[in-house]
């Protein structure tokens, strides 16, 4: 498994009030193999994606993931998992973390 990393990912994370969450998860990010930035097609795609009822951070997310050709994106938030899975057409599968690890296991 390889981790990618985003722009939207170091600024959700820097926002985080807990110190120690925040240094544990940018530690974290340090590993990515890929770190995208954001481009004309990811801000189209997120407006699109927001569009469709995702709110904005979330829907930069998932262009980030679009873009970099991820297999999963990983996520416990259930509005942004019902969402994707209503919309049908995401070129990026969105997974609670349970379902990402059953899809590992295999």
């Amino acid at each position: 498994m390889e981790i990618v990393s985003s722009d939207a990912l170091v600024y959700e994370i820097r926002r985080n009030p807990h110190p120690v969450r925040r240094e544990y998860a940018l530690a974290v990010l340090e590993l990515a193999k890929e770190h995208l930035v954001v481009t004309k097609d990811v801000e189209e795609r997120a407006n699109h994606l927001v569009e469709e009822g995702f709110k904005p951070l979330d829907a930069l997310h998932l262009a980030f993931a679009e873009k970099g050709k991820v297999d999963y994106f990983c996520t416990s938030d259930d509005k942004i998992l019902k969402r994707a899975k209503r919309l049908g057409n995401l070129a990026v599968k969105v997974v609670t973390p349970v379902e990402l690890a059953e899809e590992l296991e295999r």
